[in-house]
């Protein structure tokens, strides 16, 4: 993949951790959501900085938390921040259309899609992410490290899926996170 990134995962990644260190004392969102940006975004694109993926849990706001702006992440949600085709299709896109250059999976702790793969069987269509998040965590049953379990698996699967290799020089990196709801810090793993 040749791409012209908007930047480099370094930088995207240290925007990111700036990001959330604002946010974890702000009382409002920092991010740029002016209409001239609205106005300007519209007229020559979009051009995020960063991927993330991660859950749809309404308490989990990825602009907010890394104090971002209009255009500056592409955001892919999906409840237990788990992967298909669709969400490898969105990071596709992004990635080699739109130049970004870092993918963040995004867990949370106390994920309800987690914690319904550990204790229930739940049936319809939460059962195709359940089962998917089963196959990430095993057997484990503490929700912390089962929601890292569960990011490091998507986390693999955009890597093997898009062929992405960490520092072959292609410049697209792949990592995970999770998100303390109690108190708002991301902790990258």
């Amino acid at each position: 993949m040749s791409v012209n990134f908007t930047c480099t995962a370094e930088e995207a990644l240290k925007k990111l951790k700036d990001g959330n260190a604002r946010y974890l004392s702000a009382k409002e969102n920092e991010g740029d959501i002016s209409l001239a940006l609205r106005e300007k975004t519209c007229a020559e694109g979009q051009k995020p900085y960063a991927i993330i993926v991660t859950c749809s849990d309404s308490r989990v706001i990825p602009e907010s938390i890394f104090s971002a702006g209009i255009g500056e992440l592409f955001v892919i949600r999906v409840a237990g921040n788990v992967i298909d085709n669709h969400q490898l299709g969105s990071v596709e896109y992004a990635a080699g259309h739109l130049g970004s250059p870092l993918v963040v999976v995004m867990g949370h702790n106390h994920c309800g899609a987690v914690g319904a793969a550990i204790s229930d069987d739940p049936s319809g269509f939460i059962k195709f992410i359940t089962d998917e998040i089963k196959k990430a965590i095993g057997g484990e049953t503490d929700d912390y490290k089962a929601c890292c379990l569960n990011v490091q698996n998507s986390v693999k699967a955009i890597e093997s899926s898009l062929k992405i290799k960490q520092g072959e020089g292609n410049g697209l990196q792949v990592c995970g996170a999770l998100y303390h709801l109690e108190d708002g810090r991301v902790e990258f793993l």
